[in-house]
């Protein structure tokens, strides 16, 4: 059996349209899907590449984390995928059903699709990392993107008092107003001029979702420390995404002279199951509109073109098989 799929077999080029081996399941938990939506999320791109820290080199893969399927039975799920070599980017794939999730009868797929990796970014990391305590303050760093403009709606809805969004895109920034962000923060090219802004805004926040890593965290961790009132209070910050590079330089004194605790949010540092127990209840959220979303549907033929073209800013591209 064959069928259509994006197919990797270069890590230095996008994935291309080709017909491919239909999948078989092989376990007695395994069922084969029709892909109904799949989303083309910062993971996908940075597997599809070799260059995510779960990637096993393997070639050729079909690339994709996720996606909403329909089981021969006829109900609808989310699913994730079993390895990075036979992703969801296709008309078919095998789920473990273990790890789907079945949805709701009138749920739109395309949102689904869109909007479960990156909310589930910070649903996970502000409900089993560092459970969010009704009435503290969050600061999105990287709040401009797709996953930091939920993260904003994900903190707000689950108790913040306060949300601060920072990032770059000032169109995006005034929009975060809209959806949850009490205030919001410019970052600047001059890190002095950043420092000032975060400090002023945000010294004295509980959380910070970090979805940059790099320079900006660097200024904005050193930033917020120096200005708090009283260092011995927590400030516990979640490494989500490195946008803005892979590592930073970080004083020792940050971590001696504060109370800095830091840790990540990502695949090994929550289990599984823990991701799994989760995902029932975000998909609620989602449903009902709590948590918002802009998806764009693109057909999954014109995956080569649409890989390498420029994204539109505020949205998540999902391909339809």
């Amino acid at each position: 059996m064959s069928m259509h799929a994006a197919v990797v077999r270069s890590f230095d080029h996008p994935p291309r349209y080709e017909v491919y081996d239909s999948p078989e399941p092989a376990g007695a938990h395994e069922a084969l899907v029709d892909v109904l939506a799949v989303g083309l999320h910062p993971r996908v791109r940075s597997g599809a590449s070799g260059r995510h820290y779960t990637s096993t080199g393997t070639l050729p893969m079909i690339p994709g984390i996720d996606g909403v399927g329909r089981l021969p039975d006829g109900q609808r799920v989310y699913f994730a995928t079993p390895d990075d070599a036979w992703g969801s980017m296709a008309d078919q794939a095998v789920v473990d059903r273990r790890k789907s999730v079945p949805l709701p009868e009138n749920v739109d797929v395309t949102k689904i699709a869109a909007a479960m990796n990156p909310a589930m970014s910070a649903w996970v990391a502000l409900r089993r990392r560092v459970p969010l305590r009704p009435g503290q303050s969050v600061l999105v760093l990287g709040a401009t993107g797709n996953a930091g403009g939920m993260a904003v709606q994900v903190a707000k809805h689950l108790g913040a008092a306060r949300v601060v969004g920072a990032g770059r895109n000032p169109e995006r920034l005034a929009e975060l107003r809209t959806i949850g962000a009490d205030e919001v923060v410019a970052l600047a090219d001059d890190q002095e001029v950043t420092a000032q802004r975060l400090a002023a805004a945000a010294a004295e926040v509980d959380i910070v979702i970090d979805y940059l890593w790099g320079q900006p965290a660097a200024t904005a961790i050193m930033a917020l420390l120096k200005a708090r009132a009283d260092r011995s209070r927590a400030l516990d910050w979640i490494q989500i995404g490195a946008l803005a590079g892979p590592t930073i330089e970080l004083p020792s004194v940050a971590l001696r002279s504060a109370n800095l605790r830091l840790q990540g949010n990502g695949q090994g540092a929550v289990s599984a199951q823990a991701y799994l127990a989760e995902l029932p209840s975000l998909i609620d959220e989602l449903d009902a509109g709590a948590i918002s979303v802009n998806a764009r549907q693109v057909p999954l033929a014109d995956v080569e073109a649409t890989w390498t073209a420029a994204e539109i800013p505020g949205y998540r591209t999902v391909f339809i098989p």
